[in-house]
Parts: structure tokens; sequence; C-alpha cells
């Protein structure tokens, strides 16, 4: 190898080494895809929304599993393996939180080291995930599940027994638009601290298979005349499950509100402290 031919190859090592050339990651999602992004948030809404955030103490290392899987719709929408990319990034940067990842469900070894599992992706419910999750859930873990990961694919039954409510493709009730979010239902709530009403755009479901009156509910849609479930928490004993069904753009992901509900689900589903994660609300999100 010749001295150019050297020279090359250090600088293209330059360029891809981490931290190296002194740019940050970008801690955004890389596409939107086509349609009109809605309107960044205030600075003073995202004030308002972290207002009363608990004193933050030294915490025991919080372990969570991302779980994506193949994307399967257009540019911008469930876009789940960019979403684990970044947000698995995101997480990390936060002290004593190890991520990992894992690609449509997490192996044996995963789910025992972990408190929190975030799933992201088509969602699909069998006899082999039951028995992955409900031992988890008994020890006390937390499960989170974004969108499309309400899908049960025909164990949509059982898997509402475990989420509180599940779909099954094509027998529901869904919707892309502008979304407004009441939730009123329990303020008390810690993941619905300073929250009333949010507009949105994404999409809701409804028509899900499930017993509404097993889920704790934070957050509800008007579709078709009726308020519906989009944001829920059930208990079974120490484990906890976190349901949000917006998810659908890429851009809600970099919405500083979503974010911190998301956030605050994964940190109330592992037992710690809600206000956690806040150095990431406007990471590199939609804020003005």
């Amino acid at each position: 190898m010749n001295v150019k031919q050297l020279s090359v190859m250090f600088i293209l090592i330059l360029q891809f080494m981490p931290g190296v050339t002194g740019e940050e990651p970008s801690f955004s999602m890389p596409e939107y895809g086509e349609g009109e992004v809605p309107p960044a948030r205030s600075q003073a809404e995202v004030e308002q929304l972290l207002a009363g955030a608990e004193p933050l103490t030294e915490e025991e290392p919080f372990h969570l599993v991302l779980v994506a899987g193949p994307k399967d719709h257009d540019p911008g929408e469930h876009d789940y393996p960019n979403w684990q990319k970044v947000w698995s990034a995101m997480l990390s940067k936060v002290p004593q939180t190890e991520v990992e990842t894992a690609w449509e469900f997490p192996d044996q070894a995963q789910i025992d080291a972990a408190d929190v599992l975030v799933f992201y992706q088509r969602g699909r419910w069998n006899d082999e995930r039951a028995a992955a999750i409900d031992p988890f859930l008994a020890r006390g873990g937390g499960a989170i599940y974004i969108h499309w990961a309400v899908d049960g694919q025909g164990g949509e039954v059982e898997m509402a027994k475990r989420i509180g409510l599940a779909s099954l493709g094509g027998s529901i009730g869904y919707r892309h638009g502008p979304l407004n979010v009441d939730f009123s239902h329990n303020p008390d709530h810690p993941i619905a601290r300073n929250l009333t009403e949010v507009d949105w755009v994404d999409e809701s479901y409804w028509r899900l298979r499930g017993d509404p009156s097993k889920i704790s509910l934070l957050g509800t849609g008007v579709e078709e005349g009726e308020p519906r479930p989009l944001f829920w928490t059930v208990e079974h004993g120490r484990g906890r499950v976190f349901v949000s069904i917006p998810g659908h753009y890429m851009w809600t992901f970099d919405d500083p509100i979503f974010r911190a509900v998301l956030l605050r689900g994964i940190a109330w589903a592992g037992r710690r402290n809600v206000d956690r994660f806040n150095e990431l609300v406007t990471l590199d999100a939609r804020v003005e």
C-alpha cells in the first residue's frame, strides 16, 4: 500500500470514528417522508410540561431492550429500524442506562437481564411469546408497546390479557391525521403530570380487542363520536405495561411532548423516577 492509499484510508477512518470530527450525532429521526410536518413546540410548552420534576438521585443501572422489526410502511412511517438506532443512542446518553437491541423478539438472556422491554414493530402474540413475557412481568419487568406493536396477528385476545387492548389487523378502525388527545382521565398518574389536552398529527386505532375496564386510562381521542383509548397502563402484580397508540409518523418521535410521555412511560414501567430522562425531551427535538 503506497503513501497516497494510506492517507485516504486514514481520512476515511477519521470520518467514521465518533467524536473525531467534532460533530455530534443527530438524535432526531432521519426521514419524515412526504406530508406537512406539524408545527414545532414552543419552549414555554416544554417548560410547563416538565415543571415539578422530582429531584434525581443516584440510581442503580437501568437495563432496556429496544425491539424493532422490518419496516412496513412508506418513508417517514413505521420506521422501526431507524427508531431503534436513534433511540438506543439517545437513551444511552443518560447515566446508568444500559441499552440493548433485539430484532423481532428478544432472546431469553436479554429478557432475563432487562428491566424494561420496548416494542416498536408490527406486533405478534403466540404461546412462545406468552411463555417469555409472563414470567418477565411476574418478576416485576416492564413492557412498552408503541403503535402497531399492539397487533396480535391472531393472538390478540391473549395479548390483550397482558397489555390491556390489542388489535387484529384488518378488523380495527384507524385514521391518519390530527389527533386531539384528552389527558384528563387520570391526572394524578405520574406519566400524565401537567398534561391536559395535546394535539398531534399521527394515527389512531380503535375497535380493539380486550376489556377497557382492565386498563388505567391516560389519554383518549374521539373517533366515530366516542372517546377511544390512545394511552394507557396495565399492572400485573409488580409487572407494568405502558401502551401508546400514536407513533405512526417519525415526526411524532421528535415532538418533545410525545417524547416526554414515552420516556415517562419507560421510566414508570421500570419503577424509576419518571423525570430520569428529561434531558432527552428536547435533544434535537422540534422545539422553536
